[in-house]
């Protein structure tokens, strides 16, 4: 017997399907269509607002947020349930390398010790966050803790403790292992380590998501090596974030969604995320290199860097590394390297992208939805953070008519729920699991902007987490009924 059941309302069931009206009850962790009893505790009326199931946001860096701000409001109370952490390489173990790794986004945090991913995973069992929480393994931790920061490939028996630590973490129930090809000491890998540790997912069937090599001129071979990293490891591809960055490359994606159509009709199992936005957001020790802020069309110019959080610094917060040079009386490079050395875990929000692209990526079947989010709560984060989703159904289905509003939820729900393997999740149906949003279709829209992004949509009504009611109109109830998915449960 139900104990909540929402009345005549729009069910968007998470396959894609045109919408039904229908009730919906709520029973307990569990969902019923159409019950049949004629009076519950809690009955809503659903005339005029839509149920889909709970947004999994594919491509998160909430490993350490989830055990710091377990509430996850910046997350649930945009109507996700479920948040794939460990990407770009950056894991949640081992902990003494993923500790170094946190204070990047979470500079003044003490977090608690544990031991390795199954470790991980215990605390949060016992410390259960907002929303679900499902793992990837970093391929950086993993070699930061083997190799720490060198440039060389490992020798036999390093390759061989790497492996070691990704099958740890595959055994506590990770559903896959992430690379992050750009940043420190990831970049240092080449394609065989990659393919010799993404091979160990191949009994288990975990997906690699790469966050590739490079984004800009070599969008198109860093497409390739991610399709062939997963063909000879034999195993699925997320690409993260895909988009092609830096004005010279605009219009590349084209061809790398081309690729992704020929690895997908020779049988590969090959998918991307996408955030709904023209900025990007990273560390800013991730870009700035030796001659980074140069005047060829290829790279980012120094006003299309802004500082996003610099712990300590607020003053710099929300200003571009043009805008400091000339408050420094120095030149772009020596602006960064500045902030750098004050804040060496500044963060900074990147306008490198075509609006054109965008679309065209969001477009494609291939894509599903991730925020990419940084979760460095103070400052002024990405407006991605919080409004991913809600731009997605409002602005780019809604208002620009992109795609059906069926198709954008799809995209966020059953879509992410089949490629990573979660169990009776993202989809409304007898006996799947209670991760549900009841929203306004009429008005559902991001809020945050990049001067205020701290703001959460509007026109979410409630959402549900494993049955509970975790969001209540404009407020968190408090809940946090999260849980760990561990790659293959039904829980």
């Amino acid at each position: 017997m139900a104990e909540t059941i929402i009345r005549e309302v729009d069910i968007y069931d998470g396959t894609g399907a045109e919408p039904i009206v229908g009730d919906i009850g709520i029973d307990g962790d569990r969902l019923l269509l159409n019950p049949d009893n004629a009076h519950a505790a809690i009955e809503l009326d659903g005339r005029g607002l839509a149920a889909s199931p709970g947004f999994i946001d594919v491509h998160t860096h909430d490993d350490f947020a989830a055990v710091l701000h377990p509430d996850m409001a910046f997350k649930v109370r945009g109507g996700v349930t479920t948040c794939v952490v460990g990407n770009c390489g950056m894991g949640a173990a081992p902990f003494p390398q993923a500790s170094v790794m946190a204070r990047a986004f979470h500079p003044q945090a003490q977090l608690p010790e544990w031991d390795g991913y199954a470790g991980y995973m215990d605390l949060l069992d016992a410390n259960p966050p907002g929303v679900n929480i499902a793992v990837l393994v970093g391929h950086g931790t993993l070699r930061m803790a083997v190799l720490g920061n060198s440039a060389r490939a490992p020798e036999d028996g390093e390759l061989e403790r790497m492996q070691d630590l990704l099958a740890e973490g595959l055994e506590a129930g990770a559903v896959g292992m992430s690379s992050g090809l750009i940043y420190d000491p990831g970049r240092h890998a080449q394609t065989d380590e990659l393919i010799a540790l993404a091979g160990v997912m191949r009994p288990m069937g975990g997906v690699y998501a790469t966050h590739m090599r490079d984004e800009g001129m070599n969008l198109l071979q860093s497409v390739e090596e991610a399709i062939a990293i997963g063909a000879g490891a034999g195993v699925a591809v997320q690409i993260s974030h895909h988009k092609a960055s830096g004005r010279a490359a605009w219009g590349l994606v084209r061809r790398s969604l081309q690729l992704i159509d020929a690895a997908q009709q020779a049988g590969a199992d090959v998918h991307a995320d996408q955030y709904p936005y023209t900025a990007g957001s990273t560390i800013l020790s991730a870009i700035f290199r030796q001659g980074r802020f140069g005047t060829a069309s290829d790279v980012l110019s120094a006003d299309d860097v802004v500082i996003a959080a610099a712990s300590g610094f607020a003053d710099w917060e929300g200003k571009s590394i043009a805008e400091l040079a000339r408050e420094f009386s120095t030149d772009p490079d020596c602006a960064a390297a500045r902030v750098l050395e004050s804040c060496p875990g500044a963060t900074v929000i990147l306008h490198s992208m075509n609006e054109e692209d965008v679309q065209t990526v969001m477009r494609h079947p291939s894509t599903m939805i991730g925020s990419d989010g940084i979760p460095t709560l103070d400052g002024r984060p990405h407006p991605r953070l919080y409004g991913t989703f809600a731009r997605v159904l409002g602005h780019y289905s809604r208002e620009l008519g992109l795609f059906s509003l069926a198709e954008a939820v799809y995209r966020m729900t059953g879509f992410p729920a089949a490629k990573f393997d979660f169990k009776d999740r993202g989809v409304i149906r007898d006996g799947a699991m209670a991760d549900l949003v009841l929203f306004d279709p009429c008005t559902i829209l991001d809020k945050g902007t990049f001067k205020d992004p701290n703001q959460y949509p509007v026109g979410i009504h409630k959402v549900w987490v494993n049955g509970t009611l975790t969001v209540d109109g404009m407020k968190h109830t408090g809940a946090r009924a999260g849980r760990t998915l561990r790659r293959g449960s039904t829980q």
